[in-house]
């Protein structure tokens, strides 16, 4: 019974420092010994690693870039993690955009009126790729193929379905409204990019480069493939250059034999030499590479890339700068020797310590150093009896609990790659404590970058004292220009996670959740020192933030299980208020995941939200929210406007509705 019982403080210490290096099994088989009934969570999803990334450097040689690689493989008990199908382009989170991002004027040719819209996107001037895009004049429409389950054969096992059936990406003729007309259907769909007269197509693994100058009679210019090992993770359209980031599987046995694409039939090599990674060994399984691509050609002008780990990355993109993240992790031998050093040299021998203090150094693999920690703490509690082991096991478990809310910010991290658009070369790199929720949880303002993570969701976790224990907390960060943390706002939402995040010039809002919805108004006007300055709770919680005006902001989101629309003024940044709420009969709105669905029109006072039952137009005049058409028996996916006529976007049917009367002008059958 002496050595199960030991057996206990060891799981213990090993759950806290390693159950992503394979010990959660171990433990979960040990205790079935000796503690029938308790749980334990894995304290990492991931991962191992260290705690500081101290900058980046290119590879001197193929060499050392296997060693990296080898040394870096120790860092991921998973190994690769998961990667999206490549046949679409990734989604990259809520966009919360400029209040007139998505708004052309002036004369565009043909018969086109003065004014258009253009995709929600997160930066004004910078496009992102969509399923729809317009000039004025025509609307090209990109739907998803779509498969039936035709019969399941019982005998076979094997499910028989007919072929893709209504993808492709249709050109429609939109303006005047009274000659809405099918041009032509080109066969590849996916999202699209919009340059002057050339419409580029994400086609998974494939982006294609179409003429569309004469829109019934397109013609493809150019083709770019990925390699099969490599997927899209994000790409914009800024001054006429289309800026492409992908991720690509790392060859450990051929490293150096980098080809991410072919243009045109002909692929581009990238000499590994010329492949930046993190002066730290940290977990490495992918090579990013981002490109800037002419869309006239397909040719790619420039590129650049690094190492870094296949787990979750946010991608992007200001007017000088792509910024690109990756998860890091604390060294947990160094953690548990602090711990110990800090609060618990009463517990074990100063010879036990200082074995563990050596540990640290010892220049072997993270799952080597979790071994001999098990060696050094087994060989301590062995020698006790079972009431010293029985008082060590309540006291380790107590102060590990507080200890770790105490440093909760020195577990998990996420580094930052800034690849500056000018030289597109790295051009700094850095780190903040916690994960990102989404590509909005960056804004780069002034020269600033500010950041918002939360910390401590989803990766602690132990037995049931200190799993009762778990914290999670919410910080903003501000950076400088070379990614150096200059301010911080700590400690938001304690106990729950970012639902949200929009940053406005000199102003930041973060909507956290867990059972209401606590609005926090951020003043970042000084960088380094930022402060929270106001704070509104109320029930259900916003998953998009919109600013309608500089001071009045859009949240959209569930109020329990239906759609939730807020209206927030924050005039005064210290008393914010809900002036307006409505809650919709609907379960669900593609805006809670997408803000390319979201459309705004300033000059009408109008905004267009997609649901489950139809498509819905909102006013905000006077502050107030007012329901003023519902366009129902129509799969919505998106809305633009032309002039004052909005155009609703089904997957089989396009509406149109005169924004004076709201009256309907014209249908199409697609």
């Amino acid at each position: 019974m002496k050595n199960a019982d030991s057996g206990l403080v060891i799981s213990i210490i090993l759950i806290l420092t390693a159950a992503v290096l394979g010990y959660a099994l171990w433990v979960a088989d040990s205790l079935r010994y000796y503690l029938e009934g308790y749980s334990f969570t894995p304290m990492f999803e991931h991962g191992t690693g260290t705690a500081k990334i101290e900058g980046v450097k290119k590879f001197l040689s193929e060499e050392e870039f296997k060693n990296y690689l080898k040394n870096a493989s120790e860092y991921s008990y998973y190994g690769a993690g998961s990667f999206s199908d490549r046949r679409t382009l990734m989604k990259e989170g809520m966009t919360i955009a400029s209040p007139m991002a998505n708004e052309v004027t002036g004369a565009t040719g043909g018969s086109a009126q003065g004014r258009f819209s253009e995709t929600n996107v997160q930066v004004a001037g910078i496009d992102e790729p969509d399923i729809v895009k317009t000039d004025g004049k025509e609307i090209y429409f990109s739907r998803e193929g779509y498969y039936y389950w035709d019969q399941f054969d019982f005998e076979t096992t094997r499910m028989i379905m007919p072929p893709q059936r209504n993808g492709g990406t249709s050109l429609i003729k939109a303006f005047p409204p009274a000659d809405l007309a099918l041009d032509v259907k080109i066969d590849k769909n996916g999202q699209l990019l919009l340059n002057k007269n050339v419409l580029v197509i994400f086609n998974g693994e494939k982006i294609y480069g179409y003429n569309v100058s004469d829109p019934k009679n397109p013609k493809e210019k150019w083709n770019v493939e990925l390699d099969e090992q490599n997927y899209v993770i994000g790409a914009r359209l800024y001054n006429g250059k289309i800026y492409l980031t992908t991720k690509e599987r790392v060859d450990y046995d051929h490293p150096c034999l980098l080809e991410p694409l072919a243009v045109n039939g002909k692929p581009l090599a990238i000499n590994c030499l010329n492949i930046y990674h993190p002066v730290t060994d940290m977990p490495a399984d992918v090579i990013f590479t981002a490109f800037v691509i002419n869309p006239e050609s397909g040719n790619v002008e420039k590129n650049v890339a690094f190492v870094g780990s296949s787990e979750s990355s946010v991608f992007y993109m200001s007017e000088s700068a792509i910024y690109i993240t990756y998860p890091f992790y604390q060294d947990l031998v160094k953690f548990t020797y602090n711990f110990f050093n800090e609060k618990g040299k009463d517990l074990i021998p100063a010879s036990t310590l200082n074995k563990i203090k050596n540990l640290i150094s010892y220049d072997i693999s993270p799952t080597s150093k979790m071994t001999e920690l098990g060696i050094i703490t087994d060989k301590f509690l062995n020698s006790l009896d079972n009431d010293e082991r029985l008082k060590i096991e309540n006291e380790f478990q107590n102060r590990m609990a507080d200890y770790y809310k105490t440093n909760i910010r020195e577990l998990q991290g996420t580094g930052l790659v800034k690849i500056g658009l000018d030289k597109f070369e790295v051009s700094a790199n850095g780190n903040v404590p916690g994960t990102l929720l989404n590509q909005f949880s960056l804004d780069e303002y002034k020269g600033n970058l500010r950041v918002a993570t939360t910390i401590g969701e989803g990766y602690f976790g132990m037995f049931n004292g200190i799993s009762g224990g778990r914290k999670t907390v919410n910080d903003v960060y501000v950076l400088d220009k070379n990614l150096n943390i200059t301010g911080s706002v700590k400690d938001l939402g304690i106990q729950e996670k970012i639902y949200s995040v929009r940053f406005l010039e000199d102003k930041g809002y973060v909507v956290t959740f867990r059972e209401t919805d606590p609005f926090y108004v951020l003043d970042l006007s000084v960088p380094n020192k930022p402060e929270l300055v106001g704070e509104l709770k109320i029930p259900g919680y916003s998953a998009y933030l919109h600013p309608i005006t500089e001071d009045k902001i859009l949240g959209i989101g569930k109020e329990g299980s239906q759609v939730k629309i807020s209206l927030f003024d924050v005039a005064n940044p210290k008393t914010p208020t809900e002036k307006s709420k409505y809650v919709l009969n609907e379960y669900w709105s593609e805006i809670l995941n997408n803000h390319h669905a979201f459309l705004m029109d300033a000059k009408h006072e109008v905004f267009f939200l997609p649901g489950s039952q139809g498509g819905y137009i909102f006013s905000y005049k006077g502050d107030q929210l007012k329901l003023v058409k519902a366009v129902s028996n129509i799969s919505a996916k998106r809305a633009i406007y032309i002039n004052d006529y909005l155009y609703i976007i089904g997957d089989s049917q396009i509406i149109i509705l005169n924004e004076n009367d709201w009256a309907k002008v014209n249908k199409l059958d697609l």
